[in-house]
């Protein structure tokens, strides 16, 4: 089976989960995303479990190798063999029984409560797995892998046909021949499995989706081609569905890595968990983290006194929100929040521009020899004043900021505000600032809702990376800037601000000068002859609203 055939049979698969929802009264509802990813996943782990079964250089490998059911023979065990099984398949594959598997739920589909079946199955998987498969809250409350589903289709009567419908979905195809394709394969699977869900709609802090090709910018300009890198710690504490991360640790190396991230969302926790167990990084799930981070980060130092910092830290948070009613806490923190944190206005709460704080948090979680990169309003890049001004003020007087690249406009598949990309390397060893301003680039396509959006092409990531990387100045483009030429640009990080003016300078004969002064004049006539007659005929309607007027106030 070709990659592109994996590919299709999965987006069939993705479609056929959310068909079935949509026939239960599901579709759209709130709880739709749980189940199709959460079917999903129980999919992907089932087939994991007979693939490593299958292959992994155990005493059971020759057992299951050449088995024509996998599934069968594995049934064929008892339990306690089936532990001793379990017990050698390695911490990145879930412990699964006979009773789990797909084949023995197909098997009892005829009975009348296969909803409670189908339930209680999907609950035993995540108590028999909640040491390693569960993520924490910032209370250190373990969330399993798994929960009951049934329970959203409001017509008792249907849930176990529900149940039936879905496990019918799981039967048609294997992850097994995906397994070798990892992170390029799964991320484009990830995008078109959540791309109904990213929106804003799921949580105090929403799912800020961060575009593939962003993703890739970021960690490829931060890690770059070093393959010598171990024990690598990545953080982001907006982590959302986990794009970054997930991008960051492909370019390390999935082996070589540990992601670290906290976010708010429930919604965004869930699909972060799954979009972890399919890039394997399984090992990262201790780490992540569901709760308010502004408020209440979980990732500590040693001593618990201070932020734990990291190699390579990477952001996309909210940009605007009301957070008036955590504001209070947050002000009360001023060694983390050192520029300051915004007022509650008396109008457009809404407006808290809360990015200020994650560029701050960001900062301080970036270890001294570490790099670090955040998704910004492009507007930040050109304050005059408040707390972004303040903060350019830090990021430049203390040889901080290492780069910005200016995006195209409604790359973002929910805010068509502009938006750049901040980069910091703490180790203070640039001479200069590269900045780049790649909003002119981009191809417009129309997403799934048919709005207009842009995305980047192959060839322009790399034309953005290349730049960066070599600081290149490139004409209306790019440029390469010392910090005392920002400090007398008054802090400014726009690449057009320092991008050379032109003057197009052309040899004419005098006779074509006056020819040309002449045309000029001309149109210069015409233009203020057109403009007096447009200001009469105002007069006039002017003056007959005026007469009109007065016609009614003698009358009245």
């Amino acid at each position: 089976m070709t990659s592109n055939n994996i590919r299709e049979k999965t987006v069939a698969l993705i479609d056929e989960l959310k068909a079935t929802c949509q026939s239960a009264g599901l579709g759209n509802d709130g709880n739709e995303f749980k189940i199709i990813t959460q079917v999903f996943l129980y999919k992907f782990l089932n087939d994991k479990f007979g693939y490593t079964l299958k292959n992994k250089d155990t005493r059971y490998k020759a057992q299951f190798k050449n088995a024509k059911d996998w599934e069968s023979e594995y049934a064929k065990l008892s339990e306690d063999e089936q532990k001793r099984v379990c017990r050698v398949m390695g911490a990145d594959c879930p412990n699964l029984y006979s009773r789990h598997l797909i084949t023995q739920l197909w098997n009892q589909q005829s009975k009348g409560d296969f909803d409670v079946i189908f339930d209680s199955t999907m609950k035993d998987i995540a108590a028999e797995n909640m040491e390693i498969f569960s993520t924490l809250t910032v209370a250190n409350t373990k969330i399993p892998i798994f929960e009951a589903l049934t329970q959203y289709v409001t017509d008792d009567s249907q849930r176990a046909n529900f149940a039936r419908a879905l496990v019918d979905k799981l039967t048609k195809f294997s992850f097994e021949e995906a397994f070798s394709e990892h992170y390029d394969f799964f991320a484009n699977i990830f995008e078109y499995l959540i791309q109904d869900y990213n929106t804003a709609g799921g949580g105090k802090y929403a799912e800020y989706y961060t575009p593939h090709a962003i993703a890739t910018i970021m960690a490829r300009l931060l890690v770059g081609d070093d393959s010598d890198l171990h024990n690598i710690e990545c953080y982001d504490p907006s982590a959302g569905t986990g794009t970054l991360l997930m991008a960051l640790a492909h370019q390390i190396g999935e082996d070589r890595c540990t992601i670290f991230s906290q976010d708010i969302s429930q919604r965004s926790n869930k699909m972060l968990k799954l979009n972890l167990i399919l890039n394997n990084l399984v090992s990262s799930l201790d780490h992540a983290i569901q709760g308010d981070t502004l408020v209440n980060p979980y990732h500590k130092s040693d001593d618990g006194k201070e932020l734990r910092q990291f190699d390579f830290v990477v952001s996309n948070p909210p940009f605007k929100m009301d957070f008036s009613d955590t504001r209070e806490k947050i002000a009360a923190m001023p060694a983390r929040f050192w520029a300051g944190v915004p007022n509650v206005p008396k109008t457009k709460k809404e407006g808290m521009a809360i990015y200020t704080c994650f560029i701050q948090h960001v900062i301080n979680s970036i270890k001294d020899t570490g790099k670090g990169a955040i998704v910004i309003p492009t507007g930040f890049i050109t304050a005059k004043s408040g707390i972004e001004n303040k903060i350019l003020h830090k990021i430049v007087d203390d040889k901080i900021v290492w780069g910005v690249v200016s995006m195209p406009s409604n790359v973002f598949a929910n805010t068509g505000t502009n938006v750049s990309v901040l980069f910091f390397d703490k180790s203070k060893t640039a001479d200069k600032v590269i900045l780049v301003d790649a909003s002119k680039l981009g191809e417009e396509y129309k997403d799934s809702n048919g709005l207009k959006k842009r995305r980047l092409t192959n060839e322009e990531i790399e034309k953005i990376v290349k730049t960066f990387r070599n600081k290149e100045a490139v004409e209306d483009f790019s440029v390469a800037v010392t910090y005392e030429q920002i400090k007398e640009k008054g802090y400014v990080l726009s690449a057009g601000q320092y991008f050379d003016i032109k003057i197009e300078y052309v040899d004419i004969s005098e006779d074509e000068f006056n020819a040309q002064m002449k045309t000029d004049t001309e149109e210069l006539k015409a233009m203020f002859a057109e403009s007096r007659k447009l200001e009469e005929e105002i007069q006039k309607q002017l003056a007959g609203l005026q007469f009109v007027g007065a016609e009614n106030d003698f009358c009245g």
